[in-house]
């Protein structure tokens, strides 16, 4: 099976859905404020990726063999994180939500490219794994207070501007692929032995394709 072929077309269906769906306003609810719907979306991808994760060997060999130096750097794109303290600034986001969010996504930004490049081997493997659960942590930190902010604080500002285009593809693409390149890179790490990495679009010579 040609996985990189199936995961690129499966890819692009996602994000097309999450782009009609936010364009529709599928993810407005009336609950509120509350985001639900926007947790929902999120965390459907990331269940059947981790069902077929679990349940196919020659998956499981294809993301080992994918660069770990590749999908590290794909976190530095979190320091955008920084948009979610200015909407706060303006009473546009609860803080609740945004101080947390923004502070880990820009964290965790700022230092994936020291990551990819000191801690991507088996000499390091311990502190690899564990930024890989702090960025983990974020992530579902985040998706937790993004749905739970007005249950918290009713008085505080909703979550509506995370419900429509474009911040919408944050929680319901963006979150849940960089959550499971996170789960890809931890698996990747505990099978290492001392092997490291020099050159992005390496991959692994086992990689199953």
């Amino acid at each position: 099976m040609k996985y990189r072929n199936v995961i690129a077309v499966l890819v692009g269906l996602w994000l097309t859905s999450a782009v009609t769906a936010g364009a529709l306003g599928v993810f407005k609810n009336a609950l509120g404020g509350l985001a639900l719907p926007v947790g929902v979306a999120a965390m459907v991808p990331v269940t059947i990726f981790l069902v077929w994760f679990a349940a196919s060997a020659r998956f499981r060999q294809y993301l080992y063999g994918l660069n770990p130096l590749s999908l590290t750097l794909a976190h530095a794109w979190r320091v955008n994180g920084l948009v979610f303290l200015i909407l706060s600034s303006y009473g546009l986001l609860p803080w609740l939500f945004s101080l947390p969010a923004g502070l880990g996504d820009m964290a965790i930004g700022i230092t994936a490219p020291w990551a990819a490049r000191r801690l991507v081997n088996g000499e390091h493997k311990g502190a690899f794994i564990f930024w890989q659960l702090l960025g983990v942590l974020d992530l579902v930190a985040a998706i937790a207070l993004g749905t739970t902010a007005r249950l918290i604080d009713p008085s505080a500002p909703g979550m509506d501007p995370m419900t429509v285009l474009p911040l919408s593809l944050v929680p319901t693409f963006f979150v849940p692929l960089l959550l499971m390149i996170h789960v890809v890179s931890i698996a990747q790490a505990r099978r290492w032995q001392g092997h490291g990495y020099s050159r992005l679009g390496e991959q692994a010579p086992f990689a199953a394709r």
